[in-house]
């Protein structure tokens, strides 16, 4: 069996990592950080807002089962893709939407999506999310992984945030 890897980031990790991780075809979903400049940070350290880090989450996948181009969609479906400024109640660099792409292939398959849906007139703002080269993935903190088992109260109300809301009217 062969397993690729992906990297999205869409706002808080927790909300990222259930549309993914109940997908067939998924093996994995890792809450982590990317695409700052310090090594191995911390969550302390990135909710600072100064490490440069996004949280994201790194998706291994059998290709056999689910294309890249589906995790792109499932992606889009996730967020808001108008707002650079983070995502629903999260704000700032370390929220920020991002597809971080490991080669040639993913980034003409991420670009392509991104112009099909700037095309859709699906919004009446400019699609802002960015498509960058993959960075350094540094797994979360344990407690962070799986987030939305754990703890499944705490991951209600972050979802309660706007994004349920804006899934609903914007990707039903």
């Amino acid at each position: 069996m062969q397993t690729e890897t992906a990297i999205f980031a869409g706002g808080c990790f927790w909300c990222m990592v259930k549309p993914f991780d109940t997908y067939p075809g998924i093996k994995k979903v890792i809450s982590g950080y990317t695409g700052g400049h310090t090594v191995d940070p911390t969550y302390e350290e990135v909710k600072t807002q100064t490490t440069g880090h996004t949280e994201a989450v790194l998706i291994e996948f059998d290709p056999s089962v689910v294309s890249y181009e589906q995790l792109v969609e499932i992606y889009w479906n996730q967020t808001d893709p108008t707002d650079a400024l983070g995502q629903f109640q999260d704000r700032g660099d370390s929220y920020r939407p991002v597809i971080f792409v490991k080669d040639a292939t993913q980034r003409k398959i991420a670009e392509r999506s991104r112009t099909a849906l700037a095309n859709s007139r699906r919004f009446d703002k400019p699609i802002v999310t960015q498509i960058e080269d993959a960075q350094p993935f540094y797994p979360a903190e344990e407690y962070h992984q799986d987030f939305y088992k754990k703890d499944p109260a705490r991951f209600e109300l972050e979802e309660a945030g706007g994004r349920q809301a804006f899934i609903e009217k914007y990707w039903k």
